[in-house]
């Protein structure tokens, strides 16, 4: 009798394609569900299901016969509560026993970052539709800082000075590939972070040193310099934006666990050690 396969959403993306890779190294049965075939890793021994999130029926589909799956976390939008909610019904209506969960560290009701608010909703969701919960609440990706500088070299945002312990995705990766194979992470919900918590002035110099460019830094704005600097963007864009800095400058992001190291034996990158393993996540700035 073989074993029911691993069920994985988002398996196209850059944290679901590195889990499904690292899980086709162990040889581990999985179910890839996907928007767009042409874009699904090629991988041995999985198999490919193209639906979306929104439809309920083609979800239930896929998940059938598993027991476990890795719900990546929709893109930003403003439905996404709503897009989270359609595959945990699907899940639990398909006898889903267990749901590893990409939610967001300090993922609360009243937390600075609204994409933080849709987190909480969505592992009450899980819960409440009779699933276990392992929740992965990352910090921000060390993956997307390169892309928060300007064309002029500036990285503009309401953070002030304070701190944020920059995770890698690769790290990431392996800590959800851990938590899959093994039911003792069930009803568990891990702070998901790097080891160092950097300002955005120590985080910029970073970036500055690997791609010897010195006219990169950062300029705290105020909330109101802030919207402006985002005029003509959709509201529900500028306020996720603003969010994501605000909870850097409260201390949300600030937290450091050592749940990477614990899980899977292995430390995670420091932000300048990823700078290094990593040059494609910033070489377009060298341009």
């Amino acid at each position: 009798m073989t074993d029911p396969p691993l069920v994985l959403t988002g398996a196209s993306g850059a944290l679901g394609g590195r889990v499904a890779r690292q899980l086709a190294d162990r040889e581990v049965p999985m179910r890839l569900v996907v928007r767009d075939l042409a874009r699904a890793p090629q991988l041995p021994g999985a198999e490919v299901v193209r639906t979306d999130l929104g439809d309920e029926e083609a979800m239930r589909a896929a998940f059938d016969g598993a027991r476990t799956v890795l719900l990546v976390s929709a893109e930003e939008s403003p439905d996404r509560q709503q897009l989270h909610e359609v595959p945990v019904r699907a899940a639990a209506a398909a006898g889903i026993e267990r749901v590893v969960y990409t939610s967001f560290l300090g993922a609360a009701p009243a937390a600075s970052f609204p994409y933080a608010r849709d987190h909480a909703h969505t592992e009450v969701a899980i819960r409440e539709a009779g699933m276990a919960l392992t929740a992965l609440r990352n910090s921000l990706y060390a993956d997307i800082v390169p892309h928060l500088v300007g064309d002029d070299g500036v990285v503009r945002g309401p953070a002030g000075d304070g701190r944020c312990a920059w995770v890698a995705r690769e790290d990431i990766a392996r800590l959800a590939v851990a938590t899959l194979l093994d039911d003792v992470h069930a009803h568990r919900i891990y702070d998901v972070t790097g080891p160092e918590p950097l300002d955005l002035h120590e985080t910029v110099r970073l970036l500055g040193r690997v791609t010897g460019r010195g006219d990169l830094r950062y300029v705290p704005e105020t909330i109101t310099e802030a919207r402006a600097s985002r005029a003509g963007a959709a509201d529900w864009m500028v306020e996720g934006w603003i969010g994501s800095y605000l909870a850097i400058d409260t201390g949300e992001l600030g937290v450091t666990s050592h749940t990477i190291e614990a899980v899977t034996g292995r430390r995670p990158l420091t932000f300048g050690a990823f700078l290094d393993a990593e040059p494609d996540a910033w070489r377009h700035l060298t341009r």
